[in-house]
């Protein structure tokens, strides 16, 4: 982990000149900047698609190579219910009529365990969520703003792929190596496909491929890399009226900001206080080979988090066609 100060701020204090989007969209309202999302984004989106070419973007849940999530969470663990061999000798596979066999399997897991979409009351302070809810609609399950609503609409746009990584000349990002929105925008226009309003942006750091190299070495000093908080990296998503961060990081930004001290700034700034959804974990690297080969970044990304009443999050599989 970085050098950071010996007392972080409070976030109540650092982010209260911060702007808000609470009650933009109405008192009730739990999706946040997914309303500026409407039918005119998505006809736009659908004119990028050129190739036919898919994409999906869930990591593989159950990688032999392992899973890799939050400091504290487990990996999903599979087991398998029914097989062949329940209809051996003494077995309990049940005798149907024709001679139906069957496999059957379950999943124990975080639902914030793989690619997923936050719900907007996922994280606070102050005692208020997304919209200013009261934070003890969280207690046995997000009453207000959980992932529901988010999944009930679904996430349909434009969405331009920022290959930092690849802008900045490595293979991975550093553990708490940074960048800024100007550093955003500078990729976006050495890509040839500047950010517009409204975008969706999905940001490529390939740090997890050295979950894959190191091992449990990997959350040692734990700290990814990724966007960092300052008061006008918040106004410009505000007058860039972004909808969705998608990253292929655990927590989307820096974990630990090394100007404050402070832990997931933006995950407040960004979607408890501005109703940004945020989309971890994503599977970004064939997508980003095709986008270096064919230097088309901007597309149609499409996403449906798993309907759960009440979850603070759910996985997903995102879905870009080219």
């Amino acid at each position: 982990m970085t050098d950071t100060p010996v007392t972080a701020p409070y976030l109540g204090e650092l982010l209260k000149d911060a702007p808000s989007n609470w009650g933009k969209w109405g008192p009730d309202d739990e999706v946040g900047a997914l309303n500026y999302l409407g039918p005119e984004q998505v006809l736009a989106a659908v004119k990028l698609v050129r190739s036919g070419k898919v994409f999906t973007l869930q990591r593989l849940i159950g990688d032999p190579k392992g899973d890799p999530v939050w400091p504290g969470r487990t990996p999903a663990v599979r087991t398998q219910v029914l097989d062949e061999s329940d209809w051996d000798e003494g077995g309990k596979g049940a005798d149907y009529p024709g001679g139906l066999h069957y496999a059957d399997d379950k999943i124990d897991a975080y639902l914030q365990g793989s690619t997923q979409y936050d719900a907007l009351g996922h994280l606070w302070y102050d005692g208020k969520i997304w919209n200013g809810f009261d934070a003890r609609t969280t207690v046995g399950g997000l009453q207000k703003a959980s992932v529901e609503p988010i999944a009930q609409r679904g996430v349909v746009g434009r969405a331009v792929l920022l290959d930092m990584a690849r802008f900045r000349g490595k293979a991975t990002l550093e553990k708490g190596e940074t960048f800024t929105h100007e550093d955003l925008v500078a990729c976006a226009e050495a890509q040839g496909t500047p950010i517009q309003k409204r975008d969706i942006l999905v940001i490529r750091t390939n740090f997890l491929q050295l979950f894959h190299e190191q091992g449990e070495a990997f959350y040692e000093g734990f700290n990814e890399p990724g966007l960092v908080y300052s008061p006008e990296l918040v106004q410009w998503f505000q007058d860039m009226e972004i909808p969705n961060l998608v990253t292929d990081t655990i927590a989307n930004e820096v974990t630990f900001d090394p100007n404050n001290g402070v832990a997931l700034v933006l995950h407040n700034a960004l979607m408890r206080n501005l109703g940004v959804t945020l989309t971890e974990i994503a599977d970004l690297e064939q997508l980003a080979a095709d986008c270096a080969e064919d230097q088309q970044y901007a597309f149609l990304y499409v996403a449906a988090p798993l309907k759960v009443a009440k979850a603070a999050g759910t996985p997903v599989n995102p879905v870009v066609i080219k």
